[in-house]
């Protein structure tokens, strides 16, 4: 089985789409079902899909779309270049990594797109208008014109049928969960982390139903009550976003140009490297699709603090603190950090074969092969 992935997307450095197309193709190689993995980027994805993640199987191949980065371009790429270049690699399967405009017709092949959230639905607010018309008129075309949907999260599945709730009998819709995978890395820690610094961790884009904000002003108060240890950093793992201003701006009012960090483009290996050695993990936040960050602090056995949604319970379970978005967040959360710190002897967690690589690949063959 030849499998094309699409995963040319705006961001010049990586994503959590990014990383979910990159996983998917590893997973994919190592079985032997499938005889090639074609994964395609943008020139300016490039580097980062060489350097951040470990695409070293004989069976994928990175194939490189030279055009200008601009959402027009791409959106016209999309609609005529990708069913060409699809069509001509002669593949058996046609993976959106995320959902974009396409036409069903002018592929030889299934289409399947991984829808990840409903945020141009849920969270209008990350896109702005009239941004986020565009936005959901894309969501609404590939669905459409999907005949796999593969959902991040039973969340996640029931939010698409809450917003589409008349998906054609024959679209398949399954829950297949993002995996971990750090094997056989060797950590280094970032370069603007010391080795033996002592941090709180979050990893998550710079978007508004993150509430890194929230985040920040909690470690601000427990800092200002003496709470935790000064020497304490906040470390924010994620590309920017239209909250980037704002964030820069409250640390810049609360005195923390110092000890609030902004990280973005690590590789996995110094990914690991945080999650390994961060005191605590945080994410705050008021809605997710899934969730990747949570599951990989999970796979570290990481205290973790988090905010009482949904997707959170079913993802971890028992296994963090929560906190309510209810009521005076801001202590909510403050009080949930010092109980997560306090703790001592936090259970040792198993994200077990939810998250498994071989689980979440056979999954994918599965769907696959009830469409072709």
């Amino acid at each position: 089985m030849h499998v094309f992935i699409a995963a040319l997307h705006r961001p010049v450095k990586p994503t959590g789409v990014c990383r979910h197309a990159a996983n998917l193709a590893r997973a994919l190689a190592e079985q032997s079902e499938v005889t090639k993995v074609s994964l395609i980027i943008g020139s300016w994805q490039q580097h980062y899909f060489e350097t951040a993640f470990s695409l070293d199987s004989d069976k994928i191949k990175l194939v490189v779309v030279n055009i200008k980065n601009s959402s027009l371009v791409r959106n016209i790429w999309f609609l005529s270049g990708l069913p060409k270049l699809a069509n001509q690699l002669n593949c058996d399967l046609v993976h959106l990594s995320f959902p974009f405009p396409f036409l069903r017709t002018q592929f030889k092949a299934p289409v399947v797109t991984t829808i990840h959230d409903l945020y141009p639905y849920e969270c209008p607010k990350n896109f702005g208008f009239p941004q986020v018309w565009f936005n959901q008129l894309f969501l609404n075309q590939a669905i459409s014109n999907s005949q796999g949907l593969p959902c991040v999260s039973q969340v996640t599945a029931d939010k698409l049928r809450e917003y589409f709730p008349n998906l054609r009998p024959d679209q398949l819709v399954k829950v297949i969960y993002n995996y971990v995978d750090f094997e056989n890395l060797e950590t280094t820690n970032p370069k603007a982390i010391k080795e033996n610094s002592k941090f709180l961790l979050s990893v998550a884009q710079h978007r508004q139903n993150k509430n890194l904000d929230l985040l920040i002003e909690a470690y601000a108060q427990l800092r200002l009550n003496g709470q935790i240890e000064l020497d304490y950093q906040l470390i924010i793992v994620g590309t920017k976003g239209p909250e980037t201003e704002k964030l820069k701006n409250l640390i810049a009012n609360l005195n923390l140009s110092t000890s609030v960090k902004f990280l973005s483009a690590i590789n996995d290996s110094e990914l690991s490297w945080l999650y390994q050695n961060c005191q605590l993990f945080a994410i705050p936040s008021s809605t997710e699709g899934f969730c990747l960050p949570l599951a990989e602090a999970l796979h570290f056995s990481d205290r973790i603090v988090c905010s009482d949604i949904p997707i959170f319970r079913e993802i971890a379970s028992a296994n963090c603190v929560y906190f309510s978005l209810s009521g005076n967040a801001l202590d909510n959360l403050s009080q949930a950090l010092i109980q997560a710190l306090d703790q001592h002897n936090f259970p040792v967690q198993d994200a077990g074969k939810r998250f498994d690589k071989y689980t979440i690949a056979q999954q994918y063959l599965n769907l696959y092969q009830l469409l072709m």
